[in-house]
């Protein structure tokens, strides 16, 4: 994967929906989608308590800093309806235009007003309000309505879609209702929350559950880290806050499982704390870039390079020009640390580096053939257009291991719709061979074998002479949509 770059949701089968109601007659906003996961800790010798007599207290404290947010979006072209008559599946201009715009011209360019609802919480005694991105995006008009009914227009401060956070500010009359902000670091799996918002616009509803799960990838981006509840959250809930029962808030409710029942999601509020603060003084969010394209260490990886099982994350390609490659790092480092903290996968390491000042140097330690290396990086400023970048005529060669492979040349390299330059590429596999049954495949690029380069097919030649009769081979290969992968077989 790209570091910075989005995620995806073809892992799973169930929709999430991102909890803001749309209004009568309009559909519920769907969501894109499911980094790291963390874990709660292991279970200690006092007695938790049980369920909390009442949780009347924290409703009545923290519920008025809880508000009802209303926008309004201005839809073109006939509204949903005409809409859905205008175009043909697959986007074609449908034939009966021509007689919709006669006999219905004028509505089809009438401007129809598409309402909806979310929720939301007070900061500070500035007016400045949290919320989901999604419940205010594309708004014509924000309103702002508060636990005494007064209703406030609301000035977007900033709004960040990687994370779906976004900072409003209310006309500052009087010192606001506000609530604090706790860790959600300190959440357990089975810990009580509380959930407020305005499920289909019923105003401060309270609903209360636990913890189900921390750490949860949904697939709506790059920087996914949820929390899982059981507390009861419906549309018109986005953006409204989740709550210890110390009335912290801990959580901004974003999201549910569509068909799903209890089953309810998240930001924590240590994430989105660094993106308030940005919000806040500047309008917008900068990130952290290193410049590398990444995959996550598998077991055989990380055999092949004598590290510690699914540590570290692999460097499959650096951007020239960019942090990494000026401090000197390369492809196939493993990188194992970033400023002393360890990483174990790219969810987390794309977290790291974002967190991280533009400008400000990061020390970076990775395994390089066997040997640790620390190395000093100067972060830039994350840039989403970043893309990795990625030649013998064919020769028919059969060899021990059932394969044929060629050189790179340009036009393997278009057939294959692939953009590696060195190794030499798999053009036929053997039934039944070694090969075949270790899970080789047409299309895999060998790049080293048991450690020695290939870049020719006769580096591949003069690799497999060297192998031992009965020795184990391990081939470094990389595959189109898997990335670098080793895969072990036996001359």
């Amino acid at each position: 994967m790209v570091v910075g770059r989005r995620g995806s949701f073809r892992r799973y089968s169930v929709a999430v929906l991102l909890a803001v109601m749309t209004l009568p007659g309009l559909s519920v906003l769907e969501g894109s989608g499911v980094a790291s996961a963390s874990s709660a800790g292991a279970p200690n010798s006092v007695e938790p308590p049980m369920v909390p007599a009442s949780f009347s207290q924290l409703a009545e404290a923290v519920g008025p800093a809880v508000v009802n947010i209303r926008t309004v979006k201005t839809l073109k072209g006939g509204g949903p309806v005409f809409r859905h008559f205008q175009r043909e599946p697959g986007g074609r201009e449908n034939p009966f235009n021509e007689f919709f715009e006669r006999f219905f011209g004028e509505e089809m360019q009438r401007e129809f007003k598409q309402p909806s609802l979310g929720s939301g919480f007070i900061i500070d005694k500035e007016g400045h309000v949290v919320t989901n991105n999604h419940v205010i995006e594309d708004a014509d008009q924000i309103k702002v309505k508060l636990d005494d009914q007064k209703e406030f227009d609301a000035q977007v401060i900033g709004r960040d879609p990687s994370t779906d956070l976004a900072l409003l500010k209310i006309k500052s009359t009087h010192d606001y209702p506000v609530v604090k902000l706790g860790d959600s670091a300190q959440l357990k799996v089975g810990q009580w929350v509380v959930a407020i918002g305005s499920p289909f616009g019923l105003e401060r509803t309270v609903t209360a559950g636990i913890v189900s799960a921390k750490g949860r990838v949904i697939g709506s981006g790059p920087y996914d880290d949820f929390i899982q509840t059981d507390a009861s959250i419906n549309p018109g809930n986005s953006g409204g806050p989740l709550l210890n029962l110390k009335g912290e808030v801990v959580g901004i409710n974003t999201a549910i499982i569509a068909s799903g029942q209890g089953i309810g999601f998240a930001i924590p509020i240590n994430l989105a704390k660094g993106i308030i603060t940005q919000l806040k003084s500047g309008g917008e969010v900068t990130r952290g870039w290193l410049g590398v394209a990444i995959q996550d260490v598998n077991p055989e990886m990380a055999d092949y390079y004598g590290i510690e099982a699914q540590k570290g994350v692999f460097v499959a390609d650096v951007f020239k020009g960019d942090p990494a490659d000026a401090a000197g790092i390369k492809p196939k480092d493993i990188i194992v640390e970033v400023n002393g903290q360890k990483v174990d996968s790219t969810r987390q390491l794309t977290s790291l580096v974002a967190n991280i000042p533009v400008g400000q140097s990061a020390k970076v330690k990775v395994i390089r053939d066997g040997q640790p290396k620390s190395l000093t990086v100067k972060i830039a400023k994350r840039d989403d257009s970043k893309v990795a970048a990625r030649s013998e005529a064919p020769e028919k060669r059969e060899d021990p291991l059932g394969l044929r492979v060629s050189g790179l040349t340009p036009e393997i390299a278009q057939r294959f719709n692939i953009r590696e330059s060195s190794g030499v590429i798999v053009i036929d596999v053997q039934n039944g061979s070694q090969a075949d049954e270790a899970g080789v495949r047409v299309g895999d690029i060998i790049k080293e074998i048991n450690h020695q380069a290939v870049e020719s097919v006769k580096d591949y030649s003069e690799a497999l002479k060297k192998m031992n009769k009965d020795g184990a081979i391990n081939l470094f290969i990389w595959r189109k949509n898997a990335g670098f992968l080793v895969v072990k077989l036996k001359k």
